[in-house]
């Protein structure tokens, strides 16, 4: 997801803070009143309603009948506009709201009255149940004099009673203080650590000198002991840390404790069910990401939802989509798919790479010594398509991959070949907002070069992964490679305008070096044709160092090409040579693991952690399972299994970055249907979801008024709001099926 957005469109509370020992905020100016007439003593001017709904006062309060049959929250609204707000300036919030029946939900959002509709600030009380004052503080991220108070009630389908009384906007407050509760001082992978595998701790203490540790079963004897190892001052954190290793320890159980300086971890087990089990979570999340068909719940309980984005109102619907103004005189249909990540908006960017993370996750399984493929059969998902004599994992994958040849344009067309970039709504959208509730009108973007070669590269290593199942789907995918890499070929600097940025992200990219290597390499493992392999021993990206300290994404895809072309068997001259640029790269990422006190094979340029860092950090995994996988050496086993401890835990926020997965873990990521933390009616994100993680750059005004002058890992809170930090994407959560299917493996 990283670069998605140039322009904060999407709604962003802003509760302003800071984190303990980081730049104290500016001072707060004169406190000042921005409403008018908050107490309705005599009248409700000048505050109005949408025209459904009817209000007046009412026992000095201002109440509002609001119909019931309504879709979205601002189809039935009160609002105050010409509102004033100061860029930097902490602002309170407060109301008194009362609903009747009890129970409804009111979105109050101060934000800009005019197009495009920043959120500056939104909340979502559930009145008379959540009490009935409300508070906030945020901090303004925009100078602007056309500001605006609204409270949404609309989405209810039975009509209601909404009072409101004694709102307030004050400026000038002073800023709240952020300080994340991070748990206990000894962090530790919360979920699982393997029996015969590493297990390590980190200890965050004011202590210089080493220090006893314990470790202690479910009934509290202690089963092993030993001394902590000072690290000094850990750079991704700014703490003060030692290290612990219990590896010898091998006994399986569950409710494991770790003692340290008078502080006792959150629990965990030493075994393998859990992973057996994040295996297939993670994996499952993909159904409930599909779009252009409805979700079951008696497959996924509390995640069913209608189909969307097929022509049924109040879709526009993906059946016709026609393109942006000026770039084509043609619709496709372009239904089904994965939503690529919070939104409604379908990339082939990110879809390409996410596509062939999970089929790189069955070929593995297929082909390393300690695969398991039988662990990814037919039936193991529970999604449709069950039980059609596929393994699950390759019917999943297939729903994005028909989805990405739609996205071709077709022949007889200018550009016949390429493939458009990506499709989305035409404005961005608030959230809640269902797939299946999107109003907007639908576009195809422009394509671009480093779109077709995805779809290239993907469709290419469909064609020898599904031919055992359904050659003519296998020949169709070869054809359509085929195709986009001659269309490639022809157009090799078609790149994604980095400003075409409203209603979806951009996914921009000025370099199409890689893709080309990734998508020659895929046609030439599926082909064995002499052209695929001479482009793939020509090109500058097959001798040079690509394993970085951010690991590989969707904007550096030479790691897939060099990763499949290391572990799929061919007869590419020099392959051996290839396979030993991988081991190099994992003796960096092991390099790297060791001077991190946190003990994850990342360490990127200046710390400044990246967009998705932890799907990054995961990556780095794969190029270490992947070593082994070439190797058999137990180090790069152990190093790609380590690192899964800071994603469950082991870090310095003590969280788990995994939905579901450890005591204490992310679970309101960023979504618009996942959103139970702004509609209680809402789920949220289903077990086996991974998160953003920490981002340093902290894009959102929300995370902006919390975080600033965050240090590395602090860089992270788990609020719907913070899309930088906090969203789900599917190119993430492939980099997280495919490492815990390798440590699922290894036990």
């Amino acid at each position: 997801m990283k670069r998605r957005r140039t322009i904060l469109l999407t709604l962003t509370a802003l509760l302003g803070a800071a984190l303990t020992g980081v730049p104290a905020q500016p001072a707060a100016a004169d406190e000042v009143e921005q409403l008018k007439n908050g107490t309705f003593d005599t009248t409700t001017a000048p505050w109005w309603t949408t025209t459904n709904v009817t209000a007046g006062l009412s026992g000095g309060q201002l109440c509002a009948d609001v119909p019931g049959g309504t879709t979205n929250r601002w189809d039935a609204a009160v609002g105050q506009n010409d509102v004033t707000l100061k860029k930097g300036e902490s602002h309170r919030f407060s109301f008194k709201a009362t609903g009747s029946p009890e129970g409804h939900v009111v979105r109050a959002v101060v934000g800009l009255q005019v197009a495009p509709y920043d959120t500056y600030f939104e909340v979502s009380p559930q009145l008379s149940v959540s009490g009935n004052t409300y508070s906030y503080t945020f901090t303004s991220p925009v100078d602007t004099t056309e500001g605006q108070v609204a409270f949404q009630a609309g989405g209810s389908a039975d009509a209601w009673r909404f009072c409101m009384d004694d709102i307030s906007l004050l400026g000038g407050v002073p800023p709240e203080v952020y300080q994340p509760d991070t748990g206990p001082r000894v962090r530790v992978n919360q979920v699982a650590y393997l029996p015969s595998g590493p297990k390590n701790a980190t200890l965050v203490t004011d202590a210089t000198s080493k220090l006893p540790w314990q470790l202690k079963n479910a009934a509290g004897a202690t089963v092993d002991h030993g001394w902590t190892v000072p690290r000094g001052v850990d750079v991704s954190s700014g703490q003060n840390v030692h290290s612990i290793d219990f590896g010898e320890y091998r006994r399986q159980g569950k409710g494991f404790t770790l003692v340290a300086d008078g502080e006792t971890s959150r629990p965990f087990d030493i075994g393998t069910g859990a992973y057996q089990k994040l295996r297939l979570d993670s994996l499952k999340y993909y159904y409930t990401q599909r779009s252009g068909i409805a979700i079951r719940d008696d497959l996924r309980p509390g995640y069913g939802r209608a189909a969307g984005h097929l022509d049924v109102a109040p879709n526009q619907g993906d059946a016709h989509v026609p393109c942006q103004p000026g770039v084509c005189d043609y619709t496709l249909d372009v239904t089904g798919g994965w939503y690529d990540a919070g939104d409604h908006g379908k990339y082939v960017v990110n879809g390409g790479i996410a596509t062939w993370e999970l089929l790189s996750t069955y070929e593995r399984e297929l082909l390393a010594r300690t695969g398991e493929s039988e662990k990814l059969r037919d039936g193991t998902l529970a999604i449709p398509e069950s039980a059609n004599k596929v393994p699950d994992i390759l019917d999943e994958a297939r729903w994005e991959l028909e989805f990405l040849l739609k996205m071709q344009v077709p022949d007889g067309q200018p550009l016949a070949g390429m493939a458009h970039h990506k499709i989305h709504d035409a404005q961005w959208t608030g959230l809640p907002l269902l797939p299946g509730d999107d109003p907007q009108k639908r576009e195809l973007h422009p394509p671009s070069t480093q779109a077709t070669l995805n779809l290239a590269a993907t469709a290419a290593q469909a064609a020898r992964l599904y031919r055992p199942y359904d050659r003519a789907f296998a020949a169709k995918a070869l054809t359509a490679a085929r195709k986009a890499w001659s269309a490639a070929l022809a157009h090799p600097a078609m790149y994604a305008s980095a400003s075409d940025g409203t209603g979806g992200g951009t996914y921009d990219d000025t370099n199409a070096t890689d893709e080309f290597y990734w998508a020659a390499a895929e046609l030439y493992l599926t082909t064995g044709e002499k052209e695929f392999a001479d482009y793939v021993r020509n090109s500058p990206v097959n001798t040079a160092d690509i394993f970085g300290p951010l690991g590989f994404d969707w904007g550096r895809t030479a790691a897939a090409g060099r990763l499949d072309l290391a572990t799929v068997p061919s007869k590419l001259p020099g392959r051996g040579k290839i396979r030993q640029s991988v081991v190099k790269g994992a003796d960096r990422y092991l390099a790297t693991q060791k001077s991190q006190p946190y003990g994850m094979p990342y360490a990127p340029d200046d710390n400044v952690y990246d967009w998705g860092s932890s799907h990054q950090i995961l990556n780095n995994g794969v190029v270490l399972a992947t070593a082994y996988d070439i190797t058999g050496a137990s180090k790069y086993r152990d190093g790609a299994v380590q690192g899964m401890d800071y994603i469950l835990g082991r870090n310095a926020l003590n969280i788990s970055y995994v939905t579901g997965y450890g005591e204490v873990n992310s679970h309101n990521q960023h979504s618009r249907w996942y959103a139970h933390e702004l509609d209680p009616k809402l789920p949220n994100p289903p077990p086996g979801t991974l998160a953003g993680g920490p981002n340093s750059s902290i894009q959102d005004p929300y995370a902006q008024s919390k975080l600033q002058g965050c240090v590395g890992q602090f860089c992270y809170i788990d609020d719907i709001q913070s899309w930088s930090t906090n969203e789900t994407a599917i190119n993430w959560n492939a980099a997280l099926a495919r490492m815990a299917s390798f440590v699922a493996d290894q036990g």
